[in-house]
């Protein structure tokens, strides 16, 4: 049988529905991997061992008289952001260092209902405000594909885990890329679901640009967990009440058309991924896709401007209340975000700005199924580093902002439309590259049909989990 570790979910469920395998040697063998990587890796900063030995025990049982339930007995690493009642929900902060959550995150609920296990729960930056993973409070998390780097962030505990075979499943959240970053880095799966497919809580659950979502390693494994945990939730008014259901083996997508756009506008991109994502609408074409290059009038400066006027109202307002009480507790890049806040756009403004931006991609999606672009611009963020201090190279061009690194901030912006990370290749220093599949607004079935299909026509090249050779050192 095949590593534990390096399992997928669909896999697991399998072996333990024959018998092969239960859900305690998983968890046992899962838990030996936490145990040996964390020195070097860094990514759990709660362990629920003991009960989830018991969880485990129960599941091996419900397997035992034929009753289990549709996740019972996977593992699951939890991004801590994703409150669990009694347990400490510190946020990467100092100032909630004795935070205790008196709530279950609508998607930690749908996980144990389902039968599933956290074993962990997993590291963020601080108020998960940053692209990268580090905090004074947590230390430093590092990409299991190379050391020196970064998984990303802000779900970047969850994508380091995943890739370093803690888990087949992981949660995150994404707010302008926090799912999407280090599902690229990560060299995993990461979905953000349109906006109101998932439940979340107050009062994020009322930024459109607020997305809680499934983390994992293959395209099937993410749709998984997806179904496990979208639907209506009492504690979220906006929650759809029939969200679409995504066939764990997707259909083929011969016919789809796709928009290749690998710039966006005028998005600077690294060399290495601009290669790697044009390679991947190659692998897509080869599958009966059809793929046409476009360009989308948008200005990286527009996208920053409407995105800023969205922040400086929610998740910034709420930061800088946080910074106005405890500023000299705080970490650097936390009082860098709370002072860029640019006031230069009222709300309604920004919002204006934000249909300019998306009528070139509503009319795109008249003619065409997706869009492919990068997820990343940039091929890495050095681990501990909070790129405060000047402008940073992408490409042939720079930014002056880490974020601007990540082209996922658009699809925040269009909050209605599926979007998945799936990995491309690598880059010359070892760190796995990922492209988006944008859907149009409210198709997820579409959009996992061109990511399942992408992800399979890549497995050909050793290229993602489907592939046994796409596993980082820790695995060999």
């Amino acid at each position: 049988m095949n590593d534990v570790t390096a399992l997928g979910a669909v896999e697991t469920l399998q072996l333990f529905r024959a018998k092969q395998l239960s859900p305690m040697e998983a968890l046992t063998a899962l838990i030996d991997q936490v145990e040996r990587c964390e020195p070097t890796i860094n990514a759990v900063i709660d362990r629920r061992y003991d009960e989830a030995i018991e969880e485990a025990r129960a599941s091996t049982q419900r397997y035992a008289e034929g009753r289990e339930l549709a996740l019972d007995g996977l593992a699951v690493a939890a991004k801590e952001e994703h409150p669990m009642r009694g347990r400490l929900w510190q946020q990467g902060s100092f100032t909630l260092r004795d935070e205790v959550a008196d709530v279950d995150h609508p998607i930690i609920e749908r996980i144990q209902q389902a039968g599933a296990i956290i074993h962990v729960r997993t590291s963020t930056p601080e108020f998960c405000c940053a692209g990268f993973c580090h905090s004074t409070l947590w230390g430093i998390t590092r990409n299991p594909w190379n050391t020196e780097f970064s998984p990303g962030g802000s779900s970047g505990g969850t994508s380091a885990a995943l890739a370093a075979g803690y888990a087949p499943l992981g949660t995150g959240s994404d707010i302008g890329g926090s799912i999407r970053i280090p599902a690229s880095f990560g060299g995993i799966v990461g979905y953000k679901a349109p906006f109101g497919t998932v439940p979340a809580l107050p009062p994020y659950n009322l930024d459109q640009f607020c997305h809680d979502g499934a983390m994992a390693r293959t395209v099937a494994d993410t749709a998984l967990l997806h179904n496990a945990i979208a639907g209506p939730h009492r504690l979220d008014q906006v929650a759809l009440r029939r969200p679409p259901v995504i066939p764990v083996a997707a259909e083929s997508p011969a016919g789809l058309r796709v928009a290749l756009c690998v710039h966006l506008g005028d998005w600077p991109v690294d060399d290495a991924v601009e290669r790697n994502t044009r390679a991947a609408a190659a692998a897509l074409a080869a599958t009966g896709v059809i793929v046409e290059e476009v360009s989308l009038p948008w200005t990286l400066a527009d996208i920053w401007r409407a995105a800023q006027s969205h922040f400086h109202t929610i998740m910034g307002a709420g930061i800088t209340k946080v910074a106005r009480e405890h500023g000299v507790a705080l970490n650097d890049y936390t009082l860098a975000f709370a002072q860029s806040m640019s006031n230069d756009l009222d709300f309604y403004s920004g919002l204006e700005l934000e249909g300019r931006l998306w009528q070139p991609l509503g009319e795109l999606f008249e003619r065409f199924d997706g869009l492919l672009c990068p997820t990343m611009a940039i091929d890495g963020f050095r681990a501990g580093d909070a790129y405060l201090d000047g402008p940073i190279n992408v490409g042939s061009g720079t930014v002056d902002q880490h974020i601007k690194g990540a082209m996922t901030l658009p699809f925040n912006l269009f909050s209605r439309c599926p979007v998945l990370s799936v990995p491309t290749g690598r880059a010359s220093n070892g760190v796995p590259t990922g492209a988006q599949i944008v859907g149009r607004t409210h198709d997820d079935v579409t959009a996992f049909r061109l990511a399942a299909a992408l992800e399979g026509a890549l497995a050909a090249e050793g290229i993602g989990w489907m592939s046994p050779r796409w596993r980082p050192g820790l695995f060999r």
